[in-house]
């Protein structure tokens, strides 16, 4: 296979991408592939077929890899092997798709062998709670480093990569926009986690406060950026917005709610001034900034397809 060379990064066209797949037979359902769309994501068979199984196949090599290694190096300490988590991240701007990307290897990678354990961890639920929020004078910073509960998050990822049997994180509501009081979710030492979210590839510099002496990507075996134009982006963004607020109509509970009553053209005005003052800065500053550091990158095209797929070196 001819591969065309991005500096540090292999790059390879959706039809070359697809041909690695090598025969890897298609463990979802139509069922299932409809359960893991995003809520304005089209995502369809031949998307799964020519860049998730390929992805699930090569991450299949890294994990036994990891495995290996993990043996050798006990063999050499002579102490019995620990059970030690793969741990694969998944970084990208809001609205382009890193929760059905997170679903997509969740299901995959899970289906590889039997009994495999895959957890997925949005790191949504380490923002600081909205009042904390409003207290720190931060909510028009939600999503950005200094946002988050960064500690908090460090400690979870590396109890999970200590081994730790029982590992709880908190809950994040999109509905309400804001942490879920008093609700955790717990993992018992998956084989692999998937932590999703805007700042798993961040590094200290992207945090002007209180700086980690270590960084959440430190704990990575693998690191994913989903990639888009920031047109491309701004435009999912305002659909996703649009149709959270349509859902929102009957549940006064919901952020979107207070948006329900807007006209369609006030609203999708709303959608743009949050998106070019709070996301479109974000993604500028934080987000885009780390899409070298990972180990490969899903462009995306119109529709929410990948055209192309480039792989580190």
């Amino acid at each position: 296979m001819e591969i065309s060379s991005a500096g540090p990064y292999m790059l390879f066209t959706r039809d070359k991408w697809a041909e690695l797949r090598d025969s890897e037979p298609m463990t979802l359902t139509e069922n299932e592939l409809h359960q893991l769309k995003g809520i304005n994501e089209e995502l369809s068979m031949d998307e799964i077929r020519d860049i998730y199984l390929p992805l699930s196949r090569l991450l299949n090599y890294y994990v036994n890899a990891n495995v290996t290694r993990q043996s050798v190096i006990m063999k050499f300490l002579k102490q019995k092997v620990e059970k030690i988590p793969f741990i694969i991240g998944i970084a990208g701007s809001v609205s382009v798709g890193k929760s059905t990307s997170s679903r997509v290897l969740q299901a995959l990678l899970s289906r590889w062998e039997k009994d495999t354990k895959v957890a997925l961890i949005t790191t949504d639920g380490f923002l600081y709670p909205n009042a904390k929020l409003e207290e720190k004078g931060l909510m028009l910073k939600k999503g950005f480093p200094q946002s988050y509960d960064i500690h908090r998050l460090l400690k979870f990822v590396s109890d999970i990569k200590s081994g730790k049997k029982e590992v709880s994180a908190p809950k994040y509501s999109h509905q309400t926009y804001d942490i879920v009081p008093d609700e955790y979710e717990t993992i018992s030492q998956p084989d692999i986690l998937i932590l999703e979210g805007l700042n798993v590839l961040q590094s200290g510099m992207d945090y002007p406060h209180d700086k980690p002496r270590v960084f959440v990507s430190d704990f990575l075996n693998f690191s994913i950026y989903v990639d888009a134009e920031e047109e491309q982006l701004e435009d999912w963004y305002v659909s996703r917005f649009m149709n959270y607020r349509e859902l929102a109509k009957k549940d006064p509970g919901s952020y979107f709610y207070n948006f329900s009553t807007l006209s369609d053209s006030e609203a999708q005005k709303v959608a743009k001034s949050v998106w070019r003052e709070i996301n479109r800065k974000n993604l500028k500053r934080n987000i885009l900034p780390t899409r070298e550091r990972a180990n490969l990158i899903l462009h995306k095209g119109e529709n929410h397809k990948i055209d192309y797929v480039r792989l580190k070196k």
